[in-house]
C-alpha cells in the first residue's frame, strides 16, 4: 500500500477535549472506528485493546476509538468498561465520511454509523495500514496492527 496522507480531524473527546491529529506530532496514532457503544463486538473489541494497552505504549503509538455516539455516551461507556484510551465523537459523521468507514445502512433501520475499521497513522501523518470491514461482527486484524507498528 503507497502510504496516502490522512485527513485530518478534530473532534471532542469523552472528556470534553478538543483532539486534532496534529495534537500527536512525533507518535503514530491507532485510529479504531465502532459502530456504536454499549454493544457486544464493540465492548469486546475496545476491551481487547484495553487489556494489551502496553503493547501499543511499548510500539510508541497513541490509540484512538471513535464512533458517531455522543461525548456523554462515549464517556459512560469508557468509564462502564474502564477503557484506557480515548474516545472521540464523530457526532457529525464527518471523520467517518472522511476515513470512508460509513454505512449508509446499518442495522434495524439507523443510517450513518461507523464502520469497524482500524488506520495507523505514522509520524508523517501518513496511513500506513487501512482496516475497513463491511461485517460489523468482525474485529480489526491486531496482530497486523501491530506488526505495522514494529516496523516502522
Amino acid at each position: 500500500m503507497t502510504p496516502k496522507k490522512a485527513p485530518h480531524f478534530s473532534l471532542y473527546d469523552d472528556q470534553k477535549n478538543l483532539v486534532s491529529l496534529s495534537d500527536f506530532e512525533g507518535k503514530t496514532v491507532v485510529l479504531l472506528f465502532f459502530p456504536l457503544a454499549f454493544t457486544g463486538v464493540c465492548t469486546k473489541e475496545l476491551c481487547s485493546v484495553r487489556d494489551e494497552f502496553g503493547d501499543y505504549q511499548a510500539l510508541n503509538a497513541q490509540v484512538l476509538g471513535i464512533s458517531i455516539d455522543s461525548l456523554f455516551s462515549l464517556a459512560q461507556f469508557k468509564e462502564a468498561q474502564q477503557l484506557n484510551f480515548p474516545l472521540l465523537s464523530d457526532f457529525n459523521k464527518e471523520m467517518s465520511t472522511a476515513y470512508n468507514c460509513l454505512y449508509a445502512d446499518f442495522v434495524l433501520g439507523m443510517k450513518g454509523v461507523s464502520k469497524r475499521a482500524a488506520f495507523v497513522i505514522n509520524t508523517e501523518g501518513e496511513i500506513i495500514y487501512e482496516e475497513i470491514l463491511e461485517d460489523a461482527g468482525q474485529i480489526p486484524n491486531f496482530e497486523k496492527i501491530k506488526a505495522t507498528l514494529a516496523n516502522q
